[in-house]
């Protein structure tokens, strides 16, 4: 993972770009992306392929597309992963880096998981067999004025909304939250990983510090299709991104394993994910 760029003031700044400036990234902002994209790594040591596409993929006039969601993006960040254990938040995790990376360099980038023709990106990626690609964002230049439609579904998904600390961090289990007093040194980490972006922003992860181990649960509050991915597992791994990265900041040593299942009990749809060990 790289630090190159300060946490929270980055984190701060990311928001859903919908509207873009008609124009492709310049050769030197793409070099930097593409770059960037071969650094990335993710703890949970799984092969993500990523891609930086131009919006026109083939000379006839076949183009990317998003139904309407986005508008003057000329580029896009696609990625595709195997259906393994843990796949799905090692994505997340990896893609967030770059979405991070992205802003600081003041580009604009939108998360998107099902609002965007998985058809054309996957023969842009040339997709392979078990392979799928969850998420999409467009990169590029900002518009400053939001779109009326743009405003309306910020509204919708409440993006600039988030959860109180106490729905979120416990310790123990889940009766008894966690303050930031009791945190911590780990109060930032956590605090950064409550700003993160989300699906519909449902913000499904929830940590139990238990001594010197956090662990990672993942709330399941959208409805499951067995034909589409698990979109929040994507989401345990941007939060997890947000987490390690501050931490990381901060000088805080750990890692993040899959234990066997900690023996807390856990409300209905409520499933263990990962630990967050401390060295």
């Amino acid at each position: 993972m790289n630090l190159s760029f300060p946490i929270e003031k980055t984190v701060k700044e990311r928001h859903s770009v919908r509207t873009y400036e008609n124009r492709a990234l310049s050769a030197e902002v793409r070099n930097k992306i593409e770059a960037y994209m071969t650094e990335l790594t993710n703890p949970f040591s799984i092969d993500i392929t990523f891609e930086l596409l131009k919006k026109h993929i083939s000379g006839d006039g076949e183009k990317l597309g998003t139904y309407g969601v986005i508008k003057g993006a000329q580029d896009f960040i696609a990625a595709s992963i195997s259906k393994d254990e843990l796949s799905l938040e090692a994505l997340g995790y990896s893609f967030e880096e770059l979405v991070l990376y992205a802003t600081s360099l003041g580009l604009g980038t939108c998360w998107l998981g099902g609002t965007f023709d998985h058809n054309s990106f996957a023969t842009a990626m040339n997709l392979k067999a078990g392979e799928v690609i969850p998420c999409i964002s467009p990169i590029g230049y900002p518009v400053g004025k939001k779109r009326f439609l743009e405003s309306i579904m910020s509204k919708v998904v409440k993006s600039d909304q988030r959860m109180d600390w106490s729905k979120l961090y416990f310790q123990q289990g889940f009766t008894q939250p966690l303050t930031k007093e009791e945190a911590g040194e780990y109060a930032f980490p956590l605090e950064m990983m409550r700003l993160a972006p989300s699906a519909v922003n449902k913000q499904p992860w929830r940590v139990i510090k238990d001594k010197d181990i956090y662990h990672f649960y993942k709330e399941s509050t959208l409805k499951k299709d067995e034909e589409k991915v698990d979109i929040q597992r994507v989401d345990m791994g941007i939060g997890a991104c947000h987490f390690h990265m501050a931490a990381m900041e901060k000088g805080l040593a750990g890692r993040f394993e899959k234990l066997a299942t900690p023996d807390i009990q856990t409300p209905d749809q409520m499933f263990y994910t990962f630990s967050w060990i401390v060295s």
